[in-house]
This record gives C-alpha cells, structure tokens and sequence, in this order.
C-alpha cells in the first residue's frame, strides 16, 4: 500500500523558517519523480518545487531562492527546506508523486498524494 505522510508544518511568523517532509511508503524513492504542491485559501493549486522522472528539479518563481527540495533516498523521503517565509505562503503543502513540467508549471501526475500539511506565515 502506497503512502505519502507529511510533516513539519505549523505556525511561523514572517521571515522565519520550516523544513517538510513526505515520508513515503509503498514503493522505492530513488529514480522516482515526486514534488510539492500548495494550496492556499481561495487559491488554485500551485506546483511549489518538483522533482520529475527525467531530472528536471523545478522551482515556482514565487519560491525561488528561498525553498529548497531535497530528498534522502535512503530513508524514502523528501523535504522541503523553507525560508524567509511570507504571509503569502500560507497553505495546505502536500507532495505528489510522478510531477511534469508545462511550461513554467509543475503539475502532480501520478496517482498518489498526501493529506497535507498547514504552514501558516503570520505576526
């Protein structure tokens, strides 16, 4: 049974700092593609930061420079490394497996996803 069980989120003020991670089970990480997903309230779901099977490591322009996404192929799992955080990055983070890139998008393509983490940037 695949899972995908993420943590690490919570409340941070502004210009602070979180690290996620999605803890998978079910299946081997290594050479797989797998990305983060946001979504906030009232908005659309944004690809944030995607590894896809092919090698492309994808950044959102809204992140860049300040998120990094790494994985840990022994322990089956990646992370999301968080900075200088603003109030606009509040949202629900999840990852998702198999990602592609359209254009300037990172969009989940494969068939599972976790339940979601809550990061709430705010004084």
């Amino acid at each position: 049974q695949v899972q995908l069980v993420e943590s690490g989120g919570g409340l941070v003020q502004p210009g602070g700092s979180l690290r996620l991670s999605c803890a998978v089970s079910g299946f081997t990480l290594d050479g797989y593609g797998i990305g983060w997903f946001r979504q906030g309230p009232g908005k659309k779901r944004e690809g944030v930061s995607c590894f896809t099977s092919d090698g492309i490591t994808y950044y959102a322009d809204s992140v860049k420079g300040r998120f990094t996404i790494s994985r840990d192929n022994a322990k089956n799992t990646v992370y999301l490394q968080m900075n200088s955080l603003k109030p606009e990055d509040t949202a629900v983070y999840y990852c998702a497996t198999d990602p592609y890139v359209v254009g300037s998008r990172c969009y989940p393509g494969g068939d599972y996803r976790g339940q979601g983490t809550q990061v709430t940037v705010s004084s």
